[in-house]
């Protein structure tokens, strides 16, 4: 039974309520690919793919199909996810069984009935990209309209994802500091064990620290931190 459609008005009104306030990240884009599977005349599944170090993967789908051939086009670099991802562009494959440009991927598709595919790439980041996948059961399944509402809902997914990796961003950092900053802790706390072993300032407490971390071929916080904990023994 083909899902029930929304209309396309109220669909955007809800995809503007959507917020991260309410819960994570996933739970929103799960959000967008459920309504846009409901709202886009002609989706039969909808998935969104994010391309990122290490790899691509798909961090919201509504169904099997779409986890099925997005798997494909990863495991083989190839598919107009991953081109409409990469050019960040509209791609629109018409017909499945007539496309050639990906050997290999028609056939795929075909096997879990998919006749048509729209993809819309989706410019999060410099080093970051995406798009979103809504596939078809039927030939030449998607209009004008559908094109539109579906650049509207990857509009609106590529701003989550954008701010996802802004704050993944800021907490990598954060977290780098705070490291940082332990480590600093734990080497000025090893300076002065030695300083006040050796009687000697702090500059050549720390060539002493340092020369201790060239010989044992390890870090400089990881030498400090074990004279730390050795001075702490009774």
């Amino acid at each position: 039974m083909p899902p029930e459609r929304a209309d396309p008005t109220a669909a955007l009104h809800e995809l503007g309520r959507i917020a991260l306030s309410d819960t994570d990240l996933e739970g929103v884009l799960d959000q967008v690919a459920t309504l846009a599977k409901r709202a886009v005349p002609g989706a039969f599944e909808v998935s969104l793919t994010l391309i990122r170090s290490p790899g691509p993967r798909t961090v919201a789908c509504t169904g099997d199909a779409a986890l099925w051939i997005d798997k494909w086009q990863y495991e083989n670099d190839s598919g107009p996810c991953l081109a409409a991802a990469i050019a960040r562009t509209t791609l629109l494959v018409d017909d499945v069984r007539a496309e050639h440009r990906w050997p290999g991927w028609q056939h795929h598709a075909g096997s879990v009935g998919v006749h048509s595919v729209l993809s819309v790439g989706l410019p999060i980041h410099e080093t970051v990209t995406g798009a979103l996948n809504i596939y078809a059961t039927t030939a030449r399944a998607f209009g004008a309209d559908s094109l539109l509402l579906a650049e509207t809902f990857a509009g609106y997914a590529a701003v989550c994802l954008a701010n996802a990796c802004l704050y993944d961003t800021t907490a990598a950092l954060a977290r780098q500091m705070q490291l940082a900053l332990a480590s600093r802790a734990v080497i000025e706390q090893a300076k002065g064990i030695i300083m006040s072993q050796r009687r000697c300032t702090a500059d050549e407490a720390f060539t002493i620290l340092a020369k201790a971390s060239q010989t044992a071929n390890r870090k400089l916080r990881d030498v400090a931190a074990t004279l730390v904990e050795q001075a702490s023994r009774p």
